[in-house]
C-alpha cells in the first residue's frame, strides 16, 4: 500500500514538474520587436524564446545601443535599467518581465527574468 502512494505521489509530481516549462522556441529578433502581443497566438511568444535568449545571445557587455537593436525599445525604463514584458510564462496566468540592466557606463551587467 505504501509503494502505491509513492508511486503516485512521484506521478503527480512528474506531471507538476512538467507543465508550464519554457518552451525551446528560437529567439527572432524581428519577431520579438514586432508581433502583436495582444493576439491569443503571441501571449507567450516572447516568454518562449528566453531559453534560446540567454544561453545563445550574451547580453551582458552589449551596450544599450545595442540591446535596442536586438530587443527593440523597451516597454518601460528608466535610467539603468530597461523592462520588456515576456507574456504568460505558461505557468497558470503568471506573466514575466525581462529586467536589463545597466552600470554607469551604459554596458549590461546583468539580466534578470521576473515570472509574477
Amino acid at each position: 500500500m505504501k509503494s502505491k502512494i509513492q508511486i503516485y505521489i512521484l506521478l503527480i509530481g512528474l506531471l507538476l514538474s512538467s507543465c508550464g516549462q519554457i518552451s525551446h522556441e528560437k529567439f527572432d529578433s524581428e519577431k520579438w520587436q514586432n508581433s502583436n502581443l495582444n493576439l491569443e497566438e503571441n501571449w507567450n511568444l516572447r516568454w518562449s524564446m528566453m531559453n534560446d535568449l540567454r544561453n545563445n545571445y550574451k547580453l551582458e557587455g552589449k551596450t544599450k545601443n545595442e540591446i535596442i537593436a536586438l530587443l527593440g525599445k523597451p516597454d518601460n525604463e528608466t535610467k539603468n535599467e530597461f523592462y520588456y514584458y515576456l507574456g504568460y510564462s505558461g505557468k497558470g496566468i503568471n506573466t514575466g518581465t525581462l529586467t536589463v540592466i545597466f552600470n554607469e557606463n551604459n554596458v549590461v551587467s546583468k539580466i534578470k527574468v521576473h515570472q509574477g
